[in-house]
């Protein structure tokens, strides 16, 4: 028996273990060797999962070729796109934790001695990346990769245009809603726009998790099968030098992953996302970090929805590795990733291996130039992407995505328009009755209220509606989609379930916030503009009536709802 086998003891206890992979296609000679869990979310759920399992069987080529053993497993993942505008979106979020715990259970069951992740979106990423850090055994995570471009270099977010004159008389054809249809996703892969997907690709290289040069790869093309390769092989050596998940995702690891999501124009959900994976291994980012970081660290990538392209021209222009050289003196260049050294060494290898150079002319084919996409740290025109507000709206704190969000919009004062759904605001606003310059609040949407829904049918609407574009903010305790555009300022907290002041505000109350000066409050009470102890007092009044009940859930909602953390503390399970 291989000593270096970590179920090597257990065997010994019950001869069924040996049996049962027997049982399973394996031979005398693979139970004695390094064994490795393969989990992914493949399925038919969505395009960032259906070409997972493909990914997959490279790893274990991989595996294979370095005298390991891969076993594979999925845990399917859903989409945000498909829970659009239904009770599915409540669900989205807290699959984050039903993924995380059942890769615990796969991981936990059998001894392995190592572990590749593969997933490409929003939830599923995160989760692979807590389970990885709680069962801290060598790991690698390989990412599922960009869509195609769809029409004209548009992508699948045309469905927020597309959606809103559905629901109104005589404003689109039949014909557009089919040709969008067949064109909208092209290809396998997350979707080509820097939203959650596409962030929690990045975070993952940035963290050290993935290799160099592996976020957002085209999911169409060869690097990304060699790549999977690549891994299935590197998993061997670290599973030899026992380099753990908790030698690489450190607090320096994390903060140049703030960094990098700072440069890059990130999507909100990392601020729930990297918490919460710290979590796991004991490490508390405060929400002040990211705000120190993004005040300091200039805003480079021309990606949209905060620019101009999309993520496959992000890749070909140098991606992650790219961003991190032009922030080189910004980054704790000593930390261990999983090629078994550290990220500035890394950064040396990619220069020589030739990445860059390689990769250059796709882009020309776009007749496109790096620094149209990847901006020079001397040519980036303002700092950071995301910024955290505190005031008497938020005394634990919001965030909003600045980078999306025109100039024009980064301080506001105005009316407060009150919903206590998503469903009712956006219905206000297809129908008319969100007027321009109104503060549009969505609450009892937060990880209690109702599992932290994104709001992206109804930031959609807005920036699609000609009469509100540009004028009106959206206020939530809810959390946004990574393609959100416009004045949306999110997971504010504490959330109106919890009791917090957004809960006892009322339509007609003002309420105003600065990006530039980091606040978020209420100055009037009904269109009168009153002093703060005034408008304590009256909040404090309204709040002896209590919250508006929330109905009784059951099954994982349930759970989730009743012991979600605050959204400033990443939204996981309390403890």
């Amino acid at each position: 028996m291989n000593k270096k086998q970590k179920s090597a003891p257990q065997r010994l206890l019950w001869a069924q273990f040996d049996a049962l992979q027997m049982g399973s296609g394996w031979d005398e000679e693979d139970i004695q060797k390094p064994q490795i869990l393969l989990e992914d979310v493949f399925g038919d759920s969505h395009p960032g999962s259906v070409h997972l399992a493909g990914l997959m069987e490279q790893a274990k080529y991989g595996v294979f070729e370095k005298g390991g053993f891969p076993a594979q497993y999925h845990t399917t993942d859903i989409c945000d796109g498909c829970a659009q505008g239904h009770d599915g979106m409540n669900y989205i979020l807290a699959s984050r934790e039903a993924i995380c715990d059942m890769i615990e259970v796969h991981g936990s069951v059998y001894p392995w001695d190592g572990m590749i992740l593969s997933a490409s979106c929003d939830k599923s990423i995160p989760a692979q990346l807590k389970a990885a850090a709680r069962l801290d055994i060598p790991a690698i995570f390989v990412p599922g990769g960009s869509m195609r471009p769809g029409p004209d270099m548009t992508t699948s977010l045309v469905a927020g245009d597309i959606s809103l004159r559905q629901k109104r008389k005589d404003a689109i054809t039949p014909e557009e809603i089919r040709d969008y249809k067949k064109t909208g996703c092209p290809s396998c892969g997350a979707c080509t726009f820097l939203g959650t997907a596409s962030t929690m690709q990045c975070m993952a290289e940035a963290l050290g998790l993935a290799l160099p040069g592996s976020a957002l790869m085209p999911a169409t093309m060869r690097d990304i099968l060699a790549c999977a390769r690549k891994a299935g092989r590197q998993i061997m050596e670290l599973v030899e030098k026992d380099i753990k998940v908790s030698d690489i995702l450190t607090k320096e690891a994390l903060e140049n992953a703030i960094v990098v999501h700072s440069a890059i124009g990130g999507s909100t959900n990392a601020t729930l996302h990297l918490p919460a994976i710290a979590r796991e291994l004991g490490i508390y980012l405060e929400p002040e970090l990211f705000d120190e970081i993004n005040h300091r660290v200039p805003h480079l990538g021309n990606i949209t929805p905060s620019g101009e392209h999309l993520t496959e021209a992000f890749w070909f222009a140098g991606g992650i590795p790219m961003v991190e050289l032009e922030l080189r003196d910004m980054l704790h260049l000593d930390v261990m990733t999983v090629t078994g050294k550290t990220l500035g060494e890394n950064l040396e290898e990619i220069q020589k291996e030739g990445f860059f150079e390689r990769n250059i002319g796709y882009l020309h084919n776009y007749g496109l130039h790096r620094e149209q996409v990847i901006f020079p740290v001397e040519k980036a025109e303002e700092k950071g992407s995301v910024a955290v507000l505190r005031g008497n709206l938020a005394p634990d704190g919001a965030v909003i995505k600045y980078s999306a969000c025109t100039q024009e919009m980064r301080e506001r004062k105005g009316p407060a328009k009150v919903y206590n759904s998503e469903e009712e605001a956006y219905q206000a606003v297809v129908e008319g009755r969100v007027n321009p310059g109104d503060m549009l609040v969505i609450r009892y949407e937060g990880p209690r209220g109702s599992g932290m829904p994104e709001m992206l049918m109804t930031t959609e609407a807005i920036v699609c509606d000609e009469r509100l574009n540009g004028s009106v903010a959206l206020i939530t305790d809810g959390r946004f989609s990574g393609a959100t555009r416009g004045a949306a300022i999110g997971h504010v907290s504490p959330e109106a379930a919890a009791g917090g002041p957004l809960a006892f505000i009322e339509t007609g109350d003002i309420l105003k916030y600065s990006v530039e000066k980091r606040y978020l409050n209420v100055v009037g009470i009904q269109g009168q503009e009153l002093p703060e102890e005034e408008i304590q007092k009256v909040l404090k009044e309204r709040s002896q009536a209590g919250i508006i009940p929330r109905p009784k859930r059951k099954g994982l909602f349930g759970r989730y709802t009743r012991h979600a953390l605050s959204a400033m503390e990443g939204a996981g399970y309390e403890e």
